[in-house]
């Protein structure tokens, strides 16, 4: 009796880590794709700065706000290195890459 209990244990505690490692509802001799396994990690994506003001007085250089935060030139913010700051526009650089940030145009539609 004790016997066929601790086998039928057994069987149960198999049978139930196999049935885990297949999908009840897939269909009859399908098997999971090696690429799915495998993923490629994804380039981390940065998200441009917003520019939120530009400061220059006239015996200092220029400072801006990106992000709620005060830089200057050549600080890190983001992935991004502030190139120049004047006051007209951010240039931001990345890589190869540049990007141009300005406040807002002057010609105001209503």
């Amino acid at each position: 009796m004790v016997k066929k209990l601790i086998i039928s244990v057994v069987l149960i505690i198999t049978a139930s880590c196999s049935w885990a490692n297949q999908d009840p509802t897939a269909p009859l001799g399908w098997q999971k794709p090696a690429a799915e396994s495998k993923a490629k990690p994804k380039a981390k994506q940065y998200r441009l700065p917003t520019l939120n003001s530009i400061v220059c007085k006239p015996s200092t250089e220029c400072i801006a706000i990106l992000n709620n935060r005060i830089v200057e030139q050549g600080a890190l913010l983001g992935g991004y290195r502030v190139a120049s700051i004047n006051s007209e526009f951010v240039t931001l650089k990345r890589g190869d890459r540049q990007w141009k940030l300005a406040l807002f145009g002057l010609n105001v539609k209503k």
